[in-house]
């Protein structure tokens, strides 16, 4: 039976090329491609949600390294179609195989032969006043940074309505279990197994040393202020966009209601991952 597949391609000449090897062997056996260049690089203002993906795919193909992958998931929004990376970049942690096997694994998913794992994702809303700014749904995480000249930022934090602290850093992470090996891993916070749902708030450099990361349900409503008056300080949603902020913002964040499916193959552990790409090496 034919099927729709989507293909996002890194920004690559070895990754085009495989892509369109594979497009050709797809339409060979009768399926239609959509094919959609990975958009990865970080715009100054959320993207409009007027161009979404297709509701009738079979699945999504990501050739690419992580961010094409988060480029993919922003592109899907909403729709619950299942998506497989394949690496082609450096350290990343979603790919699922390798680009050698690449069409082993399409035929595997063809065949039905595949299961995912839904991955929990953030949603986050920004206001000034009565007004909706903006609103995004993440897959790794919210970050608030000071620009390079800019003061510490002084950031008050409320979980469940209760206030937190106010973290005096260069920024905080508001990241989800998938988002613990990115940001917030290089920021020193704790790697979760993406089956443990919770939200961890990582602060980036903390002025008080005993700020330290923190796992809070995944239930929970956390808020987001700056304590006083800020300047060159941006929030950003994946990596992908992000907007200037001051006093004036508050950022709402909480579980969003629907996850991300990513297809897994059989051979792929999630603690053989973290060995292999945190050179892990154990005893002999």
């Amino acid at each position: 039976m034919a099927k729709n597949i989507a293909l996002v391609v890194k920004p690559d000449a070895h990754a085009r090329r495989h892509a369109d090897a594979l497009e050709r062997w797809l339409a060979e056996r009768g399926h239609t491609v959509v094919r959609r260049p990975s958009d990865a690089d970080t715009s100054t203002t959320p993207r409009p949600g007027n161009e979404v993906a297709p509701d009738d795919l079979h699945f999504v193909l990501v050739l690419g390294g992580d961010g094409t992958l988060l480029s993919a998931v922003r592109w899907l929004g909403d729709n619950q179609v299942p998506i497989l990376g394949i690496k082609f970049g450096e350290l990343g942690f979603l790919a699922e195989a390798g680009e050698e096997q690449i069409h082993m694994a399409v035929q595997a998913i063809l065949d039905n032969h595949f299961t995912t794992w839904p991955r929990m994702r953030l949603e986050a809303e920004i206001w000034r006043g009565g007004e909706r700014l903006a609103h995004e749904i993440v897959f790794n995480d919210v970050v608030i940074n000071k620009g390079a000249l800019a003061r510490l930022a002084l950031i008050k934090t409320h979980v469940d309505d209760r206030h937190l602290t106010d973290y005096r850093a260069d920024g905080l992470i508001v990241a989800t279990p998938t988002g613990s090996t990115a940001y917030s891993l290089a920021a020193g916070g704790p790697i979760m197994h993406p089956a443990v749902e919770g939200i961890l708030l990582t602060p980036i450099c903390p002025f008080t040393l005993t700020n330290r990361p923190l796992i809070v349900p995944p239930g929970s409503r956390i808020k987001i202020q700056l304590a006083e008056r800020s300047a060159d300080i941006m929030l950003t949603f994946d990596g992908q966009v992000g907007l200037p902020i001051d006093e004036s913002h508050t950022i709402l964040i909480r579980k969003a209601d629907r996850p991300v499916n990513l297809i897994t193959l059989p051979e792929r552990n999630f603690f053989d991952v973290l060995r292999t790409k945190l050179k892990w090496s154990g005893s002999r």
